[in-house]
């Protein structure tokens, strides 16, 4: 297995998630800020292992699988515990949407690469910007610094999640032809 530097982060990202978890449940007044930071500096580690990949010309197998499982890792962990600590509708349903769309686009990669077709299914500018809204509304979740902020983090929670439905259907329409082929 190569190790570099774009791979290195993807690793850090995973460390990064135990110590998330245990931050966010830290019974002190810090503890939401600690763990924003934790996570906000996961997701950093995100867009620095694409980045260094393709500017240092480190990419390798093993980064582009193990970069997107570290991504919705994060994701969903992160969505888990705010819909235990919310204790709502309106977080756990456009969470439960966020975490079945990274489900069925897996799935649909997985197939459509099986059929040699995994460029239509490639990741898209909407698919980065979804995600890029979905990480600062989570961090603004978990953070709660005041209502103003807790507020903007809700709507942006509801953008990434009209984000994520859009993106869904783009890719699902990208693989319709194929889906439907007999």
């Amino acid at each position: 297995m190569p190790f570099n530097l774009p791979i290195a982060l993807t690793f850090f990202r995973l460390f990064l998630l135990p110590v998330f978890v245990v931050m966010f449940y830290l019974p002190y007044s810090w503890a939401a800020f600690a763990a924003a930071f934790v996570y906000w500096l996961a997701a950093i580690t995100d867009a620095l292992d694409g980045y260094a990949a393709r500017k240092l010309k480190q990419s390798t197998r093993f980064g582009a699988f193990l970069d997107p499982v570290a991504d919705k890792v994060m994701v969903v962990t992160a969505l888990v515990l705010l819909v235990a600590d919310y204790d709502n509708v309106w977080l756990t349903l456009p969470a439960l949407l966020m975490i079945g769309r990274e489900i069925v686009i897996s799935a649909l990669r997985e197939w459509m690469a099986e059929i040699g077709k995994r460029g239509a299914v490639a990741v898209s500018w909407m698919g980065k910007f979804k995600t890029a809204v979905q990480m600062v509304a989570i961090i603004g979740l978990i953070w709660k610094p005041n209502d103003l902020l807790i507020g903007l983090a809700w709507v942006l929670f509801y953008i990434a999640a009209v984000l994520t439905f859009w993106s869904m259907m783009s890719y699902i329409l990208a693989a319709w032809k194929d889906l439907t082929a007999e």
